[in-house]
Protein backbone atom coordinates (compact mmCIF):
# COMPACT_ATOMS: atom_id res chain seq x y z
CA UNK A 1 0.00 0.00 0.00
CA UNK A 2 1.32 3.44 -0.91
CA UNK A 3 2.38 5.53 2.09
CA UNK A 4 1.17 9.08 1.64
CA UNK A 5 1.79 11.73 4.30
CA UNK A 6 -0.89 14.32 5.14
CA UNK A 7 -0.86 16.95 2.39
CA UNK A 8 -0.41 19.89 4.78
CA UNK A 9 2.66 18.35 6.46
CA UNK A 10 4.25 17.55 3.09
CA UNK A 11 3.69 21.02 1.67
CA UNK A 12 4.75 22.77 4.90
CA UNK A 13 8.07 20.92 5.03
CA UNK A 14 8.71 21.47 1.33
CA UNK A 15 8.11 25.21 1.76
CA UNK A 16 10.39 25.31 4.82
CA UNK A 17 13.17 23.74 2.76
CA UNK A 18 12.88 26.41 0.10
CA UNK A 19 10.55 24.34 -1.99
CA UNK A 20 8.26 27.24 -2.76
CA UNK A 21 10.20 27.48 -6.02
CA UNK A 22 8.74 24.09 -6.96
CA UNK A 23 5.67 25.92 -8.29
CA UNK A 24 7.91 27.24 -11.10
CA UNK A 25 8.37 23.73 -12.49
CA UNK A 26 6.41 23.36 -15.72
CA UNK A 27 7.23 19.68 -16.23
CA UNK A 28 9.53 20.06 -19.24
CA UNK A 29 11.39 16.87 -18.27
CA UNK A 30 14.90 18.32 -18.75
CA UNK A 31 15.82 17.22 -15.20
CA UNK A 32 15.04 13.60 -16.05
CA UNK A 33 16.96 13.84 -19.33
CA UNK A 34 19.96 15.33 -17.51
CA UNK A 35 20.04 13.06 -14.46
CA UNK A 36 23.09 10.73 -14.49
CA UNK A 37 20.99 7.91 -13.08
CA UNK A 38 19.60 7.46 -16.56
CA UNK A 39 23.05 6.33 -17.69
CA UNK A 40 22.64 3.20 -15.57
CA UNK A 41 18.86 2.81 -14.98
CA UNK A 42 15.65 4.79 -15.33
CA UNK A 43 14.83 7.50 -12.80
CA UNK A 44 12.07 10.01 -13.57
CA UNK A 45 12.88 13.14 -11.59
CA UNK A 46 10.07 14.96 -13.36
CA UNK A 47 7.50 12.45 -12.07
CA UNK A 48 8.73 12.82 -8.49
CA UNK A 49 8.54 16.61 -8.74
CA UNK A 50 4.99 16.38 -10.04
CA UNK A 51 4.03 14.13 -7.14
CA UNK A 52 5.61 16.65 -4.75
CA UNK A 53 3.60 19.47 -6.33
CA UNK A 54 0.42 17.53 -5.60
CA UNK A 55 1.52 16.22 -2.19
CA UNK A 56 1.06 12.65 -3.42
CA UNK A 57 4.56 11.18 -3.11
CA UNK A 58 4.91 7.46 -2.46
CA UNK A 59 7.21 7.57 0.56
CA UNK A 60 7.77 3.81 0.43
CA UNK A 61 9.46 4.15 -2.96
CA UNK A 62 13.26 4.06 -3.19
CA UNK A 63 13.00 6.98 -5.63
CA UNK A 64 12.83 9.37 -2.67
CA UNK A 65 16.36 8.29 -1.70
CA UNK A 66 17.85 8.03 -5.19
CA UNK A 67 18.93 11.63 -5.97
CA UNK A 68 22.64 12.26 -5.27
CA UNK A 69 22.21 16.06 -5.32
CA UNK A 70 24.89 16.41 -8.00
CA UNK A 71 23.08 19.53 -9.28
CA UNK A 72 23.37 18.78 -12.99
CA UNK A 73 19.61 19.22 -13.24
CA UNK A 74 19.73 22.53 -11.34
CA UNK A 75 22.45 23.78 -13.67
CA UNK A 76 20.28 23.11 -16.70
CA UNK A 77 16.78 23.79 -15.37
CA UNK A 78 15.23 26.67 -17.37
CA UNK A 79 13.20 27.73 -14.32
CA UNK A 80 15.87 27.51 -11.62
CA UNK A 81 14.15 24.81 -9.58
CA UNK A 82 16.46 23.60 -6.77
CA UNK A 83 15.67 19.91 -7.18
CA UNK A 84 18.02 18.71 -4.37
CA UNK A 85 16.16 20.93 -1.88
CA UNK A 86 12.90 19.26 -2.86
CA UNK A 87 14.49 15.83 -2.34
CA UNK A 88 15.74 16.90 1.08
CA UNK A 89 12.25 18.05 1.97
CA UNK A 90 10.73 14.72 0.95
CA UNK A 91 13.27 12.87 3.09
CA UNK A 92 12.43 15.12 6.02
CA UNK A 93 8.83 13.98 5.72
CA UNK A 94 10.03 10.40 6.21
CA UNK A 95 12.47 11.19 9.02
CA UNK A 96 10.38 13.74 10.93
CA UNK A 97 6.77 12.82 10.13
CA UNK A 98 7.49 9.10 10.24
CA UNK A 99 5.92 8.13 6.93
CA UNK A 100 7.89 5.60 4.91
CA UNK A 101 11.19 4.01 5.90
CA UNK A 102 14.77 5.26 6.14
CA UNK A 103 17.16 2.85 4.33
CA UNK A 104 18.85 0.55 6.86
CA UNK A 105 22.40 1.64 5.97
CA UNK A 106 21.48 5.30 6.40
CA UNK A 107 19.64 4.63 9.65
CA UNK A 108 22.83 3.07 11.03
CA UNK A 109 24.82 6.13 9.95
CA UNK A 110 22.31 8.41 11.72
CA UNK A 111 22.77 6.34 14.86
CA UNK A 112 26.59 6.40 14.61
CA UNK A 113 26.78 10.16 14.03
CA UNK A 114 24.31 10.83 16.82
CA UNK A 115 26.13 8.54 19.24
CA UNK A 116 29.84 9.01 18.50
CA UNK A 117 29.98 12.01 16.15
CA UNK A 118 31.11 10.27 12.96
CA UNK A 119 29.44 8.10 10.27
CA UNK A 120 31.98 5.29 10.59
CA UNK A 121 30.97 4.51 14.18
CA UNK A 122 34.53 4.98 15.46
CA UNK A 123 35.34 6.12 19.03
CA UNK A 124 35.50 9.93 19.29
CA UNK A 125 38.62 9.71 21.45
CA UNK A 126 40.48 8.26 18.43
CA UNK A 127 39.58 11.10 16.09
CA UNK A 128 43.08 12.59 16.15
CA UNK A 129 44.99 9.29 16.04
CA UNK A 130 45.79 9.83 12.34
CA UNK A 131 48.11 12.69 13.38
CA UNK A 132 49.66 11.05 16.43
CA UNK A 133 53.25 10.85 15.07
CA UNK A 134 53.17 14.02 12.96
CA UNK A 135 53.82 16.60 15.65
CA UNK A 136 50.57 18.47 15.01
CA UNK A 137 49.61 20.90 17.75
CA UNK A 138 46.19 21.41 19.24
CA UNK A 139 44.58 24.59 17.98
CA UNK A 140 44.69 27.42 20.50
CA UNK A 141 43.59 31.03 20.32
CA UNK A 142 45.98 33.00 18.11
CA UNK A 143 46.80 30.08 15.78
CA UNK A 144 46.37 31.19 12.17
CA UNK A 145 44.46 28.22 10.74
CA UNK A 146 42.31 25.39 12.02
CA UNK A 147 42.77 22.28 9.87
CA UNK A 148 39.55 20.24 9.81
CA UNK A 149 40.24 16.91 8.03
CA UNK A 150 36.63 15.50 7.86
CA UNK A 151 35.46 12.24 9.42
CA UNK A 152 36.63 10.03 6.53
CA UNK A 153 40.30 11.15 6.46
CA UNK A 154 40.29 11.05 10.26
CA UNK A 155 39.26 7.40 10.48
CA UNK A 156 39.48 5.57 7.15
CA UNK A 157 42.92 3.90 6.78
CA UNK A 158 43.20 4.62 3.04
CA UNK A 159 41.97 8.22 3.11
CA UNK A 160 44.08 9.03 6.20
CA UNK A 161 46.99 9.35 3.76
CA UNK A 162 45.37 12.52 2.44
CA UNK A 163 45.22 14.16 5.87
CA UNK A 164 48.81 13.15 6.57
CA UNK A 165 49.99 14.53 3.22
CA UNK A 166 48.15 17.77 3.98
CA UNK A 167 49.94 18.13 7.31
CA UNK A 168 53.35 17.46 5.74
CA UNK A 169 52.70 20.13 3.10
CA UNK A 170 51.56 22.69 5.67
CA UNK A 171 54.66 22.07 7.76
CA UNK A 172 56.88 22.34 4.69
CA UNK A 173 55.32 25.73 3.92
CA UNK A 174 55.76 26.81 7.55
CA UNK A 175 52.02 27.39 8.06
CA UNK A 176 50.80 28.09 11.58
CA UNK A 177 47.98 25.58 12.04
CA UNK A 178 46.42 23.22 14.55
CA UNK A 179 43.60 20.70 14.95
CA UNK A 180 40.84 20.30 17.51
CA UNK A 181 40.84 16.49 17.49
CA UNK A 182 38.30 15.07 19.95
CA UNK A 183 36.45 18.40 20.08
CA UNK A 184 35.46 18.01 16.42
CA UNK A 185 32.36 16.23 15.25
CA UNK A 186 30.80 15.47 11.85
CA UNK A 187 29.91 18.64 9.94
CA UNK A 188 26.41 17.25 9.43
CA UNK A 189 26.11 17.77 5.68
CA UNK A 190 25.03 14.23 4.84
CA UNK A 191 22.44 13.94 7.60
CA UNK A 192 20.87 17.27 6.67
CA UNK A 193 20.56 16.36 2.99
CA UNK A 194 19.17 12.98 4.07
CA UNK A 195 16.37 14.72 5.95
CA UNK A 196 17.57 14.61 9.56
CA UNK A 197 17.43 18.35 10.25
CA UNK A 198 17.38 18.07 14.06
CA UNK A 199 20.60 16.03 14.10
CA UNK A 200 22.25 18.51 11.73
CA UNK A 201 21.35 21.39 14.02
CA UNK A 202 22.86 19.57 17.00
CA UNK A 203 26.10 18.83 15.13
CA UNK A 204 26.33 22.38 13.81
CA UNK A 205 25.92 23.90 17.25
CA UNK A 206 28.51 21.51 18.70
CA UNK A 207 31.11 22.45 16.08
CA UNK A 208 30.30 26.16 16.16
CA UNK A 209 30.68 26.22 19.93
CA UNK A 210 34.00 24.35 19.72
CA UNK A 211 35.28 26.73 17.03
CA UNK A 212 34.19 29.86 18.89
CA UNK A 213 35.57 28.69 22.23
CA UNK A 214 38.95 28.01 20.58
CA UNK A 215 38.94 31.41 18.89
CA UNK A 216 38.85 30.01 15.35
CA UNK A 217 38.63 32.51 12.48
CA UNK A 218 39.93 30.57 9.47
CA UNK A 219 39.16 26.92 8.69
CA UNK A 220 41.08 24.83 6.15
CA UNK A 221 39.23 21.72 4.97
CA UNK A 222 40.02 18.59 2.97
CA UNK A 223 36.41 17.75 2.16
CA UNK A 224 34.27 19.80 -0.25
CA UNK A 225 31.32 18.68 1.86
CA UNK A 226 32.75 20.31 4.96
CA UNK A 227 33.64 23.34 2.82
CA UNK A 228 30.09 23.82 1.59
CA UNK A 229 28.57 23.21 5.02
CA UNK A 230 30.87 25.52 6.98
CA UNK A 231 30.80 28.24 4.33
CA UNK A 232 27.19 28.24 3.20
CA UNK A 233 25.13 26.57 5.92
CA UNK A 234 26.76 27.28 9.29
CA UNK A 235 26.16 31.05 8.95
CA UNK A 236 22.44 30.21 9.14
CA UNK A 237 23.19 28.66 12.54
CA UNK A 238 25.28 31.54 13.87
CA UNK A 239 28.70 30.30 12.77
CA UNK A 240 30.59 32.74 10.57
CA UNK A 241 34.14 31.71 9.68
CA UNK A 242 36.53 32.12 6.77
CA UNK A 243 36.55 28.75 5.02
CA UNK A 244 39.04 27.59 2.39
CA UNK A 245 39.40 24.27 0.59
CA UNK A 246 42.91 22.80 0.53
CA UNK A 247 43.12 22.96 -3.27
CA UNK A 248 42.53 26.72 -3.05
CA UNK A 249 45.12 27.07 -0.32
CA UNK A 250 47.68 25.07 -2.28
CA UNK A 251 47.22 27.37 -5.27
CA UNK A 252 47.76 30.33 -2.95
CA UNK A 253 50.90 28.86 -1.35
CA UNK A 254 52.41 28.13 -4.77
CA UNK A 255 51.57 31.58 -6.11
CA UNK A 256 53.15 33.26 -3.08
CA UNK A 257 56.31 31.16 -3.43
CA UNK A 258 55.84 29.55 -0.02
CA UNK A 259 55.72 26.10 -1.56
CA UNK A 260 58.34 25.03 -4.07
CA UNK A 261 58.68 21.79 -6.03
CA UNK A 262 61.99 19.92 -6.06
CA UNK A 263 61.03 16.79 -8.02
CA UNK A 264 59.47 16.01 -11.37
CA UNK A 265 56.35 13.90 -11.48
CA UNK A 266 56.44 12.45 -14.98
CA UNK A 267 52.87 11.20 -15.08
CA UNK A 268 49.78 11.79 -17.19
CA UNK A 269 47.01 12.92 -14.84
CA UNK A 270 43.30 13.59 -15.26
CA UNK A 271 41.29 15.49 -12.68
CA UNK A 272 37.77 14.74 -11.42
CA UNK A 273 35.65 17.74 -10.36
CA UNK A 274 33.68 16.86 -7.21
CA UNK A 275 30.05 18.03 -7.36
CA UNK A 276 30.27 19.82 -4.02
CA UNK A 277 33.40 21.75 -4.99
CA UNK A 278 32.57 22.36 -8.63
CA UNK A 279 28.90 22.84 -9.44
CA UNK A 280 28.02 23.68 -5.83
CA UNK A 281 30.77 26.28 -5.29
CA UNK A 282 32.32 27.06 -8.67
CA UNK A 283 35.85 25.92 -7.76
CA UNK A 284 37.31 24.54 -11.00
CA UNK A 285 40.51 26.47 -11.70
CA UNK A 286 42.55 26.21 -8.50
CA UNK A 287 42.88 22.39 -8.49
CA UNK A 288 44.03 22.48 -12.12
CA UNK A 289 46.45 25.34 -11.42
CA UNK A 290 48.06 23.25 -8.68
CA UNK A 291 48.38 20.17 -10.86
CA UNK A 292 49.71 22.12 -13.85
CA UNK A 293 52.38 23.70 -11.66
CA UNK A 294 53.90 20.31 -10.76
CA UNK A 295 57.05 19.74 -12.88
CA UNK A 296 56.73 16.95 -15.45
CA UNK A 297 53.01 16.40 -14.88
CA UNK A 298 50.84 16.21 -18.03
CA UNK A 299 47.19 17.20 -17.54
CA UNK A 300 44.43 15.67 -19.70
CA UNK A 301 40.68 16.20 -19.41
CA UNK A 302 37.97 13.56 -19.32
CA UNK A 303 34.94 13.64 -21.60
CA UNK A 304 32.75 15.07 -18.83
CA UNK A 305 34.65 17.69 -16.87
CA UNK A 306 34.20 21.00 -15.07
CA UNK A 307 30.48 21.96 -15.10
CA UNK A 308 29.61 18.67 -16.80
CA UNK A 309 31.55 16.43 -14.42
CA UNK A 310 29.95 13.06 -13.78
CA UNK A 311 29.20 12.54 -10.08
CA UNK A 312 31.18 9.76 -8.36
CA UNK A 313 27.90 8.50 -6.86
CA UNK A 314 28.53 9.78 -3.34
CA UNK A 315 26.99 13.11 -4.14
CA UNK A 316 25.95 15.71 -1.57
CA UNK A 317 22.89 13.88 -0.26
CA UNK A 318 24.04 11.10 2.05
CA UNK A 319 24.00 8.73 -0.90
CA UNK A 320 27.60 7.75 -0.13
CA UNK A 321 26.29 5.86 2.92
CA UNK A 322 23.61 3.96 0.98
CA UNK A 323 24.04 0.77 -1.00
CA UNK A 324 24.23 1.08 -4.80
CA UNK A 325 23.86 -2.06 -6.86
CA UNK A 326 26.71 -3.27 -9.01
CA UNK A 327 26.11 -2.05 -12.55
CA UNK A 328 24.49 1.16 -11.28
CA UNK A 329 27.59 2.86 -9.85
CA UNK A 330 28.59 6.19 -11.38
CA UNK A 331 32.12 5.66 -10.08
CA UNK A 332 32.52 2.69 -12.45
CA UNK A 333 31.61 4.91 -15.40
CA UNK A 334 33.96 7.63 -14.22
CA UNK A 335 36.90 5.23 -13.87
CA UNK A 336 36.29 4.09 -17.45
CA UNK A 337 36.28 7.72 -18.61
CA UNK A 338 39.56 8.31 -16.79
CA UNK A 339 41.15 5.23 -18.34
CA UNK A 340 40.09 6.41 -21.82
CA UNK A 341 42.28 9.52 -21.44
CA UNK A 342 45.39 7.38 -21.12
CA UNK A 343 46.11 8.85 -17.69
CA UNK A 344 47.91 6.75 -15.11
CA UNK A 345 46.53 8.83 -12.22
CA UNK A 346 43.00 10.02 -11.48
CA UNK A 347 43.46 13.10 -9.29
CA UNK A 348 40.70 13.95 -6.83
CA UNK A 349 40.04 16.49 -4.08
CA UNK A 350 37.25 14.85 -2.09
CA UNK A 351 37.30 11.98 0.45
CA UNK A 352 33.93 10.63 -0.74
CA UNK A 353 35.22 10.45 -4.30
CA UNK A 354 38.25 8.54 -3.09
CA UNK A 355 36.07 5.98 -1.29
CA UNK A 356 33.95 5.36 -4.38
CA UNK A 357 36.79 5.33 -6.91
CA UNK A 358 38.96 3.00 -4.83
CA UNK A 359 36.03 0.61 -4.60
CA UNK A 360 35.51 0.76 -8.37
CA UNK A 361 39.19 0.08 -9.04
CA UNK A 362 38.76 -3.19 -7.15
CA UNK A 363 35.47 -4.26 -8.72
CA UNK A 364 36.60 -3.33 -12.24
CA UNK A 365 40.12 -4.73 -11.71
CA UNK A 366 41.69 -1.53 -13.08
CA UNK A 367 44.21 -0.96 -10.30
CA UNK A 368 47.12 -1.91 -12.56
CA UNK A 369 46.04 0.68 -15.15
CA UNK A 370 45.23 3.77 -13.11
CA UNK A 371 45.71 5.02 -9.54
CA UNK A 372 43.49 7.34 -7.52
CA UNK A 373 45.34 10.07 -5.65
CA UNK A 374 44.33 13.25 -3.90
CA UNK A 375 45.95 16.48 -5.09
CA UNK A 376 47.64 16.72 -1.68
CA UNK A 377 49.38 13.38 -2.25
CA UNK A 378 50.69 14.47 -5.65
CA UNK A 379 51.98 17.75 -4.29
CA UNK A 380 53.67 15.96 -1.37
CA UNK A 381 55.47 13.68 -3.84
CA UNK A 382 56.85 16.65 -5.77
CA UNK A 383 58.06 18.92 -2.95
Amino acid sequence: MQAVAPLKEVTDIIKEEGGEILKLCYQCGLCTATCPWNLVRSFAVRKLLRQAQLGLVDFESEDVWTCVACRLCVQRCPRGVEVPDIMTALRRVIVEVGVGKVPDSLRIVFKSISGVGNPLGEPPEKRADWARDLGVKTYTKGTEILYFPCCVPAYDPIVQRVARATVNILKKADVDFGILGVKETCCGESVRKAGNESLFQRLAQSNISAFQEAGVNKILVTSPHCYNTFKNEYPQCGGNFEVIHFSQYLAQLIKEGRLKFTKELNKRVTYHDPCCLGRQNGIYNEPRQVLESIPGLEMVEMVDSRENSLCCGGGCSGRVWMETKKGERFSDLRIEQAVETGASILAISCPYCMLNFEDSLLTLDKGDIIEVKDIAQLVEEAI
